[in-house]
């Protein structure tokens, strides 16, 4: 097949793009040339803005296009309209921010959805998960029955940008005390970004319209197998500080980014990591263990992230401050 991704150098976009060209497809990058503009040499890429600046692909013919960049309805609208009449599909990667109430456990596909009071706001930093949910409309509205949407809990794993779950695996190589926010039993979700490139490729190359969730299935994962296995892959000696959220509320720790992957009671969220995935799993999603995940990113980490500060995670002089206060409590 001719696959056009939009996007495609970075993290989910670089992993699809690979199984890609592994499945023997031909395709064609359209991206600003800015990130990572030297992979995938033997593939076309056309530069350009999505915001504006489509009109190098009019006129172009592919089988499907796989959008992982688009943020803002406006923006995504203009792209579906435009290869509306040059392809045979339209994948279009959201996520589960979407989804309108998340006190509420089990969310499927057809749960009430966030909408934007102002159709023309487009702060993403302030409202992602309603700006996903228009794009999602864009996208219907164009291509009908032959769009496809992915709704991806938290995306880990080799390349992350974001440190969201890089964290806990270096940290634990780091060792000494290491804080853990809740309890051990707490059930987590995420989707490491292999199996979910696989899988989108997969629905692709059947021809699969519709929605679907995509994450690990609720209470496949807790906090404490995540913490096991870090220990395992680290090979270093650390020490879990299981940390009661009173505390780390009182102390100002931030939840998702200074602890990722806490969502705490506070928040009323319990939903946000128990969506519900019957639908994929029935698809063919397949999740790999968790010592997988985490030994493939502690590698990445140690080999190819790139230095700097870390974007997530308790910084090293505030950890050691609220360990002691944590001990002086007794």
């Amino acid at each position: 097949m001719d696959l056009l991704i939009l996007g495609g150098t970075k993290f989910l976009g670089k992993h699809i793009v690979e199984v890609a060209l592994r499945h023997g497809h031909r395709v064609t990058l359209f991206h600003r040339g800015m990130t990572n503009p030297g992979l995938f040499p033997d593939s076309e890429h056309i530069h350009g803005d999505r915001d504006g600046g489509l009109d190098a692909l009019a006129g172009r013919k592919w089988d499907v296009v796989v959008d992982t960049s688009g943020y803002v309805p406006r923006v995504v609208r203009q792209s579906a309209q435009l290869l509306a009449g040059c392809a045979d599909q339209y994948v279009f990667i959201s996520s589960v921010s979407v989804y309108a109430d998340f006190s509420v456990l089990n969310l499927d596909e057809d749960a009430p959805l966030l909408a934007l009071e102002d159709p023309a706001e487009e702060n993403v930093a302030a409202h992602y998960g309603a700006l996903k949910a228009g794009c999602e409309e864009e996208v219907r509205e164009a291509f009908g029955e032959r769009a496809l949407v992915i709704r991806p809990g938290l995306i880990v794993g080799p390349d992350d940008p974001t440190d969201r779950f890089a964290y806990w695996p270096w940290r634990f190589m780091t060792g000494g005390d290491v804080i853990v926010p809740g309890v051990p039993a707490k059930s987590i979700q995420f989707i490491d970004v292999r199996d979910l490139a696989e899988w989108t490729l997969r629905l692709v190359e059947a021809g699969t319209g519709g929605t679907f969730n995509a994450t690990q299935p609720a209470g496949r994962v807790t906090t404490g197998a995540l913490v096991q296995a870090c220990r395992q892959a680290s090979a270093a000696e650390s020490n879990p500080i299981w940390v009661e959220e009173t505390f780390l509320h009182e102390h100002g720790v931030t939840e998702w980014v200074e602890l990722p992957l806490w969502v705490s009671a506070k928040m009323n969220w319990p939903g946000f990591m128990a969506v519900n995935v019957d639908r994929a799993m029935q698809a063919g999603l397949a999740c790999r263990p968790l010592s997988e995940t985490v030994a493939a990113t502690l590698d990445w980490c140690r080999d190819s992230r790139p230095e700097g500060e870390w974007r997530a995670g308790l910084d090293a002089d505030k950890e050691r401050t609220l360990l002691r206060i944590y001990a002086e409590r007794g």
